[in-house]
């Protein structure tokens, strides 16, 4: 197939991109050309905020595309360009969205693509559920779009951590290393859902086929809903330091930093849709991601 990732320099789009070559298809890439590319990709450099200057520069590839992966559509401003320009290079979209546009204090668990209360506060997640109305609401019928939201997803490319006050930092190892203690709200039992990278690209690539995918949001989680205290002690029994956690207490915590509170709540979620859509689930357990992602930050420590 010939795919054109919005994107390709990031954690997920890069990886995407890398995958999708190695199973050979030919992919092009959108980015503002700062930060290097995959080898072997064709590089198109232009703002996707920018309609004008991005049809321009697709425009100049003289391609019809089998299917565009979106993994920078922020909010609706960016899935109108992905409809109103960008289609008419290609019919198919693949978009990534969040599973912060769930309401925390209204999900359930596990929390399935049905919801009656979304994030509405103008933030990140409430940016993505008017991304996501966006697409709900086209009237175009030649346009064949998916939506995932993934919540945590970790592996090369990323930073450790997923939970107060311990999220992704670029010193995780090394504080566990040194036996110093994890300062967890709630002491993080609260549920996580991660997702290894490779996953989540890999289910963006098995669904560009997939007609049953087609006009559906699919919740996108790994094999494991674990507490993030069990994120935390998997990297402590990998590394051979256990992990020290000390706990903050939950109440009280959210009204004092409302920014959390995406992470402040359950954050597990049915993959039944996605199963029966016929795309085959994620199966990396998340000790063996953990590991292949901490041996490639030691790799980048050792440049």
């Amino acid at each position: 197939m010939q795919l054109l990732i919005i994107g390709g320099s990031g954690q997920l789009s890069g990886r995407l991109a890398q995958m999708a070559l190695e199973q050979g298809h030919q992919v092009w890439t959108v980015t503002r050309g700062n930060r290097a590319l995959p080898s072997g990709v064709h590089s198109i450099i232009a703002d996707r905020s920018d309609p004008a200057a991005l049809g321009a520069a697709l425009s100049a590839q003289h391609t019809r595309w089998d299917a565009v992966l979106d993994c920078i559509c922020m909010n609706p401003e960016h899935a109108w360009i992905d409809l109103e320009h960008i289609s008419a290079y290609c019919d198919r979209f693949v978009v990534v969205s969040t599973d912060s546009v769930y309401h925390p204090s209204h999900k359930q668990v596990p929390q399935s693509e049905e919801a009656e209360h979304y994030m509405d506060d103008g933030g990140y997640g409430a940016q993505k559920r008017k991304m996501e109305e966006v697409f709900l609401s086209s009237q175009s019928v030649s346009v064949r779009w998916t939506i995932f939201r993934p919540g945590h997803i970790f592996g090369p490319g990323f930073l450790l951590g997923c939970f107060p006050e311990q999220s992704r930092q670029p010193d995780l190892l090394s504080h566990m290393r040194a036996g110093r203690p994890l300062r967890l709200v709630g002491g993080g039992e609260l549920l996580i859902h991660p997702i290894f990278v490779d996953d989540l690209a890999q289910c963006m690539l098995d669904c560009i086929g997939n007609p049953r995918t087609c006009g559906e949001i699919f919740c996108i989680g790994g094999p494991e809903a674990i507490p993030n205290a069990e994120y935390y002690r998997t990297i402590g029994r990998i590394i051979g330091c256990p992990a020290v956690i000390e706990e903050i207490p939950l109440e009280g915590y959210l009204e004092a930093h409302p920014q959390y509170s995406g992470h402040l709540c359950q954050r597990s979620y049915t993959l039944r849709k996605l199963e029966e859509a016929g795309v085959p689930l994620p199966s990396t357990p998340l000790e063996t991601g953990l590991m292949r992602h901490i041996a490639w930050l030691d790799a980048q420590e050792s440049v």
